[in-house]
Formats: C-alpha cells, structure tokens, sequence
C-alpha cells in the first residue's frame, strides 16, 4: 500500500492513504485512514485534510519498556497483531508506515544557517540548501536527527519570515529546532518493524505528536506545553507561532504508579492497576481515611483473606509518584529555556492523564492553566479510541499536513536509507502541496 493509494488522478481530487502505529509500553496500535482535501475551515486551520479512520487495531505491548524494545520477539509479535487486525478492517495490505519515537534520550537543540542567494528569487530548492546546512551542524556519533524544523526563516536584514519562496534577497537564513535521538534504540525500533515485513516511512517524536493532536489553533499559535503521560515514559512539547519548538521525554509514565501501588500495597499488578483507575486519586480528599479498598494478596493460596486498608494510603503512594514526575517535567522546562514560550497554557493529554485529581496537581506544581486533551478532527475513530490514550497515534495521521517545510538531511533512519521504501514521504508531502 503507497502513501497515494495507487491513485493517479487530478492531483485537485486526490485522496491518500495513510498507515501510523504508536509502539507505547501500554499499547501497539495501528490506525490506516484516507486523507482528503479539504476547504479551508476556521477550526484546526493548519489541517488541510479530512482525516477519515477506515481500519484500527490495538494490542496490548509486549517486549517494550519506557519507550524501548527490550525484547525483540514479543515487541514483533504485538506489532504484527495489531498491524493485521487493522488490515482486516480497512481490507488493505499495508507494506509501509510512519511511527512514533519515544526513547533514545530525546533532545531539542537550535540553530542557525545562511546561504547566499545572490539576489535571485528563493525557491524550494534554496530551502532545502539552508536547511541541511542547518541539520548537518547537528549531527553528533551515536545520534540520529530525528527532526529538522524551520523555527523562522529571514531575508537579508528582514528576520520572521514564514516563507520565503517567490521573494528576493542576497542571503537567505534559518533558525530551526533540531530533536536528536539516541541511533541504537531508532535502530532496534525499525528492525522490529521489518521483521513483521513492514518499511518505516518515517518517525515522528512522540512529543511532536501528542501536540498536533491535542493542541487546537490558538493554543498552537500563542504558545502552549503539551504533556504527554503514557505508561512507560511522559513526554513534553512546547509549541509557539504555530511551530514545534521544544521536546523532551523522562521514562516514567503510569505503569510507575500501578507498581508503586503493587509494591506497597502487596498486591497483583492487574489488581493494583484495576484499583487505579477505579479509586485511585493524584489528591487527597476529606474522606479517604474513612473510605477503604478491598486488596487481593499476592499468591493462590484459597486460604488468603482480603485486606481492608483506608483510601488514603492508597492515594498517598499515587501522590508521590505524580508529583515526583510532575516537578522532574517541571524542571525540565525550565531547563529548556523554553517555559515562557509556552505562558500558562498546559494541556495533559495520553492514558495516564485520566487520573482522577491529575489536572489539579499539575495546575499546583507547573502553575500553569491545565485541561485534558483529546485527539481533535479525525472522523472515523470508535468510541473507545477517542480518549487521550490515543492522541499520539492520531498526531502521527496529522503530521503529513505539516511535514513539508521540513528538512531531511539527516543520517541514517531520518533519510530512510535502511528501509528501502524510495522516499515516499516526499512524494505524499508534495500530493500534499499539490491537493490545496
């Protein structure tokens, strides 16, 4: 299956099909839907196609820890599972896909670039000079460019310019935001994936992402942090001016919780996630000292009895893990440089972002406006599909729409030498260009 779904039409009337799968520490899910073009709308103005679902499988993850393939059997294995489920639903082979990134130490750096265009008009081919001079200057042993993005572009003296093509100048230069990856856990990523028989088109940042789906346009243009807590790692983004400006990721997400929970409370893990998400709270309330949980010993043995324990020790193993993880991103983020590009807008989106008491301990420690984000603009999702477990996966459908300005000079995964697949991305970004 191509990026174009074999159509050879007017480009006016052409519709794609697009194949993501989020490999989380929770869930592997595969979503295949059809983009067509678009009017331009007043809502989610940066989307230039309809996104319509026509096939989703999800499974739970196997052989993946924080983000990482840990072991390469079962990470293939669940990734075949949920790849075929949504084949059979879409009724389509899928021989190529876009993935999300979340491990390999994931870090945003700057910076600058200029070529000299010698007073003739800019046109795409000097975009792509600039911006792999700009990408080169990342390029570090060990590291892979995972993306390439154009902060502002400026023309002579004139700085803040969007896009350049069709204007004059002498010396064209660009401020990016380049997010750098670990190569061996990118490597071990796209190897699982081609031992199910599937290329790797292309990997997005799981930050990246969770944002293009979570974010609505003005949060995307005046500047907002999207928080992504999965159940292996929680990620951060900052957006501002419509662009991509910052990401980063911890690997601590809620499966950290369900085994603090199991630790201290000396129970199963399934039954320490059931009472997560089922009485579990980031807050303390007044009556969680009078209220008691039911806990499963660990073992067997018929002759085990149920303990009864008050609330409140449950909520105070979830509430230090929150906020441990909450003022290690709060740190980060100060760290970046990037905290007032953001303002007071935050968002929390992912499956571990639907605990009970979380939007209130985030509001506390980050001081910031908190709501939950959910995965916006995309037709076609089942009910269960539409929480902010799956806003990642649903980013991953929106990011052809935007990746045509990016640069993709980079080594190895980034310009899918190992994959074999002849640059279909170039080709669906410019289908993309020529369909609006």
């Amino acid at each position: 299956m191509s990026w174009l779904g074999g159509q050879k039409h007017n480009p006016a009337a052409r519709s794609g099909v697009v194949t993501v799968l989020d490999v989380g520490s929770s869930k592997v899910c595969c979503v295949i839907a059809r983009l067509k073009p678009r009017e331009e709308s007043p809502i989610l103005r940066a989307r230039t196609h309809e996104v319509q679902v026509i096939g989703i499988g999800h499974q739970k993850s196997q052989g993946v820890k924080s983000g990482v393939i840990v072991d390469l059997d079962r990470a293939e294995h669940a990734v075949r599972l949920a790849v075929d489920a949504a084949e059979r639903m879409a009724g389509l082979t899928v021989d190529s896909l876009i993935v999300n990134l979340t491990a390999g130490r994931l870090k945003s750096e700057s910076f600058s670039a200029t070529i000299n265009l010698r007073g003739h008009e800019a046109d795409a081919s000097d975009i792509r000079r600039v911006l792999a001079a700009g990408a080169k200057q990342a390029l570090k042993a060990e590291r892979e460019v995972v993306h390439s993005l154009p902060a502002a572009f400026s023309l002579d003296a004139e700085r803040g310019v969007r896009d350049p093509r069709g204007m004059v100048g002498e010396t064209l230069g660009v401020s990016m935001h380049v997010l750098t990856g670990d190569a061996a856990p990118l490597r071990n990523l796209e190897l699982c994936i081609n031992r199910a028989h599937i290329s790797v088109e292309r990997m997005v940042a799981t930050p990246y992402a969770s944002g293009l789906a979570a974010l609505v346009d003005d949060e995307l243009e005046m500047g907002a942090a999207c928080i992504d807590l999965g159940g292996g790692t929680t990620t951060i983004s900052v957006f501002a001016d419509g662009k991509f400006v910052h990401g980063d990721a911890i690997p601590v997400g809620g499966s950290h919780v369900t085994m603090d929970m199991a630790k201290g409370l000396a129970t199963r893990l399934d039954h320490a996630e059931r009472l997560k998400v089922m009485h579990g709270s980031a807050l303390p309330g007044s009556a969680d000292d009078r209220d008691v949980v039911t806990i499963q010993p660990i073992g067997n043995d018929d002759g085990d009895v149920p303990v009864q324990v008050p609330r409140s020790v449950m909520t105070r193993i979830i509430r230090a893990r929150v906020e441990e993880t909450l003022e290690m991103l709060r740190d980060r983020l100060a760290r970046s440089g990037c905290g007032s590009l953001a303002g007071k807008r935050l968002v929390l989106t992912g499956g571990a972002s639907q605990l009970a008491g979380l939007p209130e301990a985030a509001r506390r420690i980050l001081g910031r406006n908190v709501r939950i984000g959910r995965p916006l603009g995309i037709a076609g999702l089942p009910a269960a599909a539409k929480g902010p477990a799956f806003s990642t996966v649903v980013g991953l459908l929106i990011y052809p729409q935007v990746a045509s300005f990016e640069s993709r000079q980079g080594r190895g995964i980034v310009r899918l030498r190992m994959t074999g697949t002849g640059g279909r991305l170039d080709r669906m970004s410019q289908w993309i260009r020529d369909s609006f």
